[in-house]
């Protein structure tokens, strides 16, 4: 199968197998207007298997969320059909908007307007707890 090399865009690689789906909704991919390849179970030398997402397209990314859904990830920004730039994600310190807090009584429940934001509190359980309840997520 081939899948053409994009001039112009961003390439989201190494997503662990059978992610690549989650990863295609969180960012709203579908309401794109430019082209979009999601290439599930490659092979990979280092994972096995991997998902690649290629957008061909400069647009904005939330790599918060995308360190959270998948933390190894990398994102590879094209420009005219060169890699000018390369980030390996991680699990961020902080979260704001991508997670709802689960605690009814938690002010982002009552209060619409105010975005729901966690704090990473264990990187190896990857735990993360409200900054105005202190509730888990």
């Amino acid at each position: 199968m081939n899948i053409d090399s994009i001039v112009n865009g961003i390439v989201i690689d190494h997503i662990t197998a059978g992610r690549g789906k989650e990863i295609y909704n969180l960012l709203h991919l579908s309401n794109l207007d430019c082209m979009v390849a999601l290439i599930t179970n490659a092979s990979s030398v280092k994972m096995g298997r991997k998902d690649i997402i290629k957008i061909d397209a400069a647009i904005e990314l939330d790599t918060d969320a995308l360190g959270y859904v998948d933390p190894g990830v990398t994102v590879s920004i094209i420009a005219d059909g060169k890699t000018v730039e390369k980030k390996k994600l991680d699990l961020p310190e902080e979260l704001e908007g991508v997670l709802h807090c689960r605690n009814p009584r938690c002010i982002t429940s009552t209060e619409q307007e105010l975005a729901p934001i966690f704090k990473l509190t264990d990187r190896t359980k990857r735990e993360y707890r409200c900054i105005y309840c202190e509730s888990k997520f």
